[in-house]
């Protein structure tokens, strides 16, 4: 196995006339290094399907080829999905280990096997709902360690109380424990992002409840973080009709109307839809 460093990712550019495209948030990995350091932190063993998205021009990809059992790849450009096998190819023994789908990461519902890990340098526009999808998706993904923008990162991350809690928090916190894996340089891609970036590692961890329950739990936090600032039994009057009405449903759920949004976990938003009539 030969990973990819910056000159051949330059090079397999140029062959492609490739000019990395800012609404597809490409950002390639250029430091062979940092793919072995993200593979290692996610774990990854021989027993796994890796599940990556957006694999560009295949730098992570073969550093996950090395130790995973296989590789899923979905990517959305054509060219870059045409390429990839061709890549693995010249660099890998097994190139049959990998399966390329060319498609929009938010319109893969299913696989034809079940990936087990997610490692992916996900696209900055588009990471939190990305991310969200694949835990909703395929709950056979039990761990995994995605490369996102340093400000999604701490949001995704962050426990209740912090400025950075909102929304993401809590939706990733339904399904799986969130965490900071770690930091990169800017220097490690090509060409070089304006912001910093940081590696955000998660463990599947059993729901609060059915599919049905999440959505209405969804819509609760939606509601509660629409207007952060105001205190529960305001910012959910638009669902319940008033702020009486919300305050008697937080009451009954053990809930202090007068906190906000960012002050609960998951589990007090489950305990929120438990008691509350089904409007949705």
């Amino acid at each position: 196995m030969t990973l990819l460093g910056a000159a051949q990712i330059r090079e397999l550019a140029a062959q492609l006339d490739l000019k990395p495209s800012k609404s597809l948030g490409q950002n390639f990995v250029i430091d062979s290094n940092v793919c072995t350091k993200i593979v290692r932190t996610a774990g990854v063993t021989k027993d796994d399907i890796a599940l990556e998205i957006g694999p560009g021009l295949g730098s992570l990809t073969l550093a996950m080829l090395e130790a995973a059992q296989s590789v899923i790849a979905v990517e959305i450009d054509p060219r870059l999905a045409e390429q990839l096998p061709i890549t693995v190819a010249q660099h890998f023994a097994h190139p049959e280990n990998l399966t390329v789908i060319n498609k929009d990461a938010l319109a893969v519902h299913d696989l034809s096997v079940a990936p087990t890990v997610l490692v992916a340098n996900l696209p900055y526009n588009v990471s939190v709902p990305v991310l969200l999808h694949l835990l909703e998706k395929f709950p056979s993904i039990r761990t995994g360690v995605v490369m996102v923008q340093a400000e999604v990162a701490d949001r995704l991350a962050a426990k209740p109380g912090g400025k950075e809690y909102g929304i993401p928090s809590v939706k990733a916190a339904w399904w799986a424990e969130v965490k900071n894996a770690g930091t990169v340089s800017r220097s490690i891609f090509w060409p070089a992002p304006n912001v910093d970036s940081k590696l955000v590692g998660f463990t599947r961890r059993q729901t609060a409840g059915s599919e049905e329950m999440r959505e209405k739990v969804f819509t609760i936090i939606d509601a509660a973080f629409a207007q952060r600032r105001k205190m529960l039994r305001s910012a959910l009057s638009s669902l319940y009709g008033s702020s009486s009405a919300a305050e008697e449903i937080l009451i009954k759920a053990s809930i202090d109307p007068t906190l906000r949004g960012e002050a609960l976990e998951v589990k007090s938003f489950c305990q929120i839809a438990a008691v509350a009539p089904d409007i949705f």
